[in-house]
């Protein structure tokens, strides 16, 4: 039988202990592939400025696939170095590498830097203080956040900003900034995410970091100054591609429910309640997407179904089958409400309003009828069609403040 790859992985990674519990405060991951000319620059100037730090710490090289001279540098600097340690993967991916190291790291706190350095390392205390007092459960550098300062082509400042505008349009992500090479988890929280993330490439932090915020977990965010590296090898356009399946395919494990972040809130002993989260606008959004899919589908029954019944009937119908699914999807979507508990009670809700929404519909019907006695079938989808957008507002408007209100 076929290993999986993540088994693989893990049979084929050199330099990690079983046993792991005299390790180090901070354990500053740096995923490297094929980086011999740069390696041990950036471990210097990063093990020195570790040093000025108050907090022991470890610098662990992850070399995933590297068919150069990464390997023999990075072996040199562990004998030049007890604070640096080297380890190998045979198979590529900086999600693979960071998932490997940090699944098994007896540290505290968790980092990951890109082995160019081009954040600011000032920034590094800043990163790791709310997390080892408490405040926080991951931290992120952002370069899209008010009192950074980035020096990068504008090419890779547009696609960066709209990476992260659609992350707020399609997963609601209240994060600023998904790719900085420039972050840090608590231990106990990654134990508890990592198993969860799928990703093995690129779209790792992202689907982490979602996931967290999904969780109801505390993110913090510290603005850096941001250098861009003008050796960088990342195929921007394989990367984008490879991050919108990311997207569509933790999107529609987030709307199917199978993430259990409830559990992974309640482990963790997180109070904070994940749903509503993005705020007003994101809601919106997303309840308007909802409502448009929910407003075509019920002009396309009500034609199908016009055809067999009456106008009340048909509208009656059509109305009943959407509601039950735009409940279903908003209750999942919109405000974030997972699992099974309440559900009944919020598909009652949802009828109650239905039977507002159904005075309102079938009333314009009979203003219709009242003013032409052969309306034709077009206008009365016209017509009934505007008077849902109405009721869409109004059930936005009470599932936010009666429905899924907090309690």
């Amino acid at each position: 039988m076929t290993a999986a790859p993540d088994d693989l992985a893990r049979t084929a990674t050199q330099g990690l202990p079983h046993d792991d519990r005299d390790a180090p405060v901070l354990d500053v991951v740096v995923p490297v592939h094929n980086e011999e000319a740069g390696l041990a620059r950036c471990v210097q100037r990063l093990h020195r400025h570790l040093s000025g730090l108050p907090y022991s710490f470890r610098v662990t090289i992850a070399d995933n696939a590297s068919t150069d001279g990464t390997a023999l540098v990075a072996h040199r600097l562990t004998r030049e170095y007890d604070e640096v340690r080297a380890v190998h993967l045979e198979l590529k991916g900086r999600g693979r590498a960071l998932k490997e190291v940090w699944s098994r790291s007896g540290s505290q706190v968790l980092v990951y830097m890109d082995v160019d350095l081009s954040t600011d390392l000032n920034a590094l205390l800043p990163l790791v203080a709310p997390l080892l007092s408490g405040h926080s459960d991951l931290a992120i550098g952002s370069r899209l956040t008010t009192g950074s300062r980035t020096l990068r082509a504008p090419k890779r400042e547009v696609i960066s900003r709209c990476y992260n505008l659609l992350l707020r349009s399609t997963l609601r992500a209240g994060f600023s900034d998904a790719q900085c090479g420039f972050k840090a988890i608590r231990a106990d929280v990654a134990h508890e995410l990592l198993p969860l993330v799928e990703d093995t490439a690129w779209f790792f932090d992202t689907e982490l970091l979602v996931l967290a915020e999904r969780a109801g977990l505390r993110i913090h965010e510290v603005p850096v100054d941001w250098v861009d590296d003008p050796d960088s090898r990342v195929d921007i356009v394989r990367t984008a591609r490879d991050d919108l399946r990311g997207i569509a395919r933790l999107g529609w494990a987030l709307v199917r429910g199978r993430m259990p972040l409830t559990e992974v809130r309640e482990r963790l002993g997180r109070t904070t309640h994940a749903g509503a989260a993005g705020g007003l606008g994101p809601q919106v959004a997303l309840f308007v997407v909802v409502g448009v899919f929910s407003t075509l589908a019920y002009a396309v029954l009500y034609v199908l179904l016009r055809g067999v019944l009456g106008a009340f009937w048909a509208n009656a119908l059509a109305l009943v089958l959407t509601a039950f699914a735009n409940t279903a999807a908003n209750r999942r979507v919109t405000f974030g409400v997972q699992g099974r508990e309440h559900a009944l009670r919020h598909q009652l809700q949802g009828l109650v309003i239905l039977a507002v929404g159904l005075v309102v519909t079938s009333g314009s019907l009979w203003l219709l009828h009242a003013a032409t006695s052969t309306p034709g079938r077009w206008t009365e989808v016209v017509v009934l069609t505007v008077a849902n957008l109405a009721v869409t507002v109004m059930r936005f408007v009470a599932m936010r403040v009666w429905v899924f209100a907090r309690r």
